[in-house]
């Protein structure tokens, strides 16, 4: 009982990470109608599009890689099971009959034989063998379980940003649908003038170019626009000929697509335990410290207790008399002495796969940094990118309306308004993909800080998929 409260190998410790004690990029940075990441509720209903909640829950029970992730989390789950049937010990069942020829005193005779056996064996768990191989097999599920929820994170921000970026697009579209009915309205402008006789032909040239070149952009958006749908159609395990995701009215279209939320990150030691994907690493790292102790198991003695029972006749009649009844009971203990460095080099490789989980943790920690750092900055740069596109924006549009009605009095060549318009046309653009970058940047920034999952969620089993 004693060597039985004994385990060999190192008990598991997390491995020491510096954090720092703030985010270097945790800079406020303007919103519009903020709202707050909730950790108990889908984190994409902040942007208030029904839509886009509809294609999450879609994408949530449909998507293939989703689907591989919770098969693999459950395969590891039977894994773990397979490791604790170590606990318990082998019971085996037999029945047998047969006839055979024998020779007894040179007298040769034809006999039947009838046996029915009952075996058991234990091996008890006397160095922590057993238990390093379970303690393994459940870190493994718990880093199965992590890496099917960052699975459903990927999944459903990517979905977020292509979403997102197809509305935008809608934007941009709607944009030069507004642009080119001006630009048609210059252009019948100048030709109504050149047959008066009062405009030159280069003036006609120039405002028919302006307007094929923008509705020339205007078609190339739909390439853009197509690949996000086909996109958005795989994400929810749907091939593109069979998905199709209307245009927003542009009556109903909000000029800012949808609302920036506010998305507090936390303390930056905070990270270790909302990322699933660091959750994993870490998880695989006290799997990898498990296996050094199956690995160093080995270097001791196993014991080996068997018991037996069983009936043996040469009829059924006599089966359960006492000459045919047997049963034995026993126990071995076995020592390898020589095995030519086999334990030493598997230790020494189960040692080696620790150190190398421990370099793919703080890795993953220092990415996970990385990646939270990044979106703060292109948030908190795009906000003020924002501010200053917007007052070209204003600029532009002012510049394009004197600029005509300069046209208008003569006091200027129709090539001054085609600069200003074509101008006007450049800043509206700009500022729309602005602000699409900064919604996919806060989609971004969502992911970094683990969409409002935690570690916590390990310790619960998820829900079992129906087949």
């Amino acid at each position: 009982m004693l060597l039985g409260g004994c385990a060999a190998g190192p008990d598991y410790v997390r491995p020491p990470l510096d954090t720092p004690s703030a985010y270097k990029e945790n800079i406020a940075w303007k919103t519009a109608t903020p709202q707050q990441i909730d950790p108990h509720h889908s984190w994409w209903e902040i942007y208030g599009d029904s839509t886009l909640n509809t294609l999450m829950t879609e994408a949530n029970r449909a998507n293939q890689n989703i689907s591989q992730a919770e098969a693999q989390y459950r395969q590891s789950r039977a894994v773990a099971d397979l490791a604790r049937a170590g606990f318990w010990p082998t019971a085996s069942v037999g029945v047998g009959v047969g006839r055979a020829r024998i020779v007894s005193s040179g007298i040769p005779a034809l006999g039947n034989n009838y046996s029915a056996s009952l075996n058991a064996s234990w091996e008890p768990d006397l160095w922590g063998g057993v238990r390093r191989v379970v303690e393994s097999g459940e870190a493994g599920t718990q880093a199965s379980a992590a890496d099917l929820a960052a699975a459903r994170l990927s999944i459903q921000t990517t979905l977020a940003q292509d979403y997102l970026q197809l509305r935008t697009t809608d934007q941009l579209k709607d944009l030069y649908a507004r642009t080119d009915a001006t630009f048609a309205r210059s252009l019948a402008l100048i030709q109504h003038q050149y047959d008066a006789g009062v405009a030159l032909r280069s003036d006609v040239a120039q405002a028919e170019t302006q307007l094929r070149t923008a509705q020339a952009q205007a078609i190339d958006l739909d390439a853009q626009r197509n690949q996000l749908e086909h996109a958005i159609a795989i994400l929810l395990g749907k091939a593109p000929a069979e998905f199709t995701l209307t245009a927003v009215p542009s009556a109903s279209m909000s000029p800012l697509v949808a609302p920036l939320p506010l998305i507090p990150p936390g303390l930056p030691s905070d990270l270790l335990e909302r990322r699933p994907d660091i959750a994993a690493a870490e998880r695989r790292a006290a799997l990898a410290n498990a296996n050094i102790g199956v690995a160093r198991a080995a270097y001791f003695p196993a014991l080996m207790l068997g018991a037996g029972g069983a009936f043996n006749s040469a009829s059924l009649a006599q089966w359960f008399n006492t000459p045919g009844r047997v049963w034995s009971l026993g126990a071995s203990l076995a020592q390898t002495i020589f095995d030519g460095g086999l334990r030493r080099a598997r230790s020494a490789q189960a040692i080696a796969a620790y150190d190398i989980a421990v370099a793919q943790y703080k890795q993953t920690v220092l990415s996970g940094f990385q990646d939270v750092e990044d979106n703060l900055s292109t948030l908190h740069v795009l906000d003020q990118e924002g501010s200053v596109q917007d007052q070209a924006v204003v600029a532009s549009e002012l510049s394009a309306r004197l600029a005509l009605l300069q046209y208008r009095a003569g006091t200027t060549t129709f090539l001054s308004v085609a600069t200003a318009q074509t101008l006007a046309l450049s800043n509206a653009r700009t500022a729309v993909q602005i602000r699409g970058r900064q919604l996919v940047a806060s989609v971004g920034l969502i992911k970094a800080i683990g969409g409002g999952w935690d570690a916590s969620a390990l310790k619960k089993e998820p829900l079992k998929k129906s087949r």
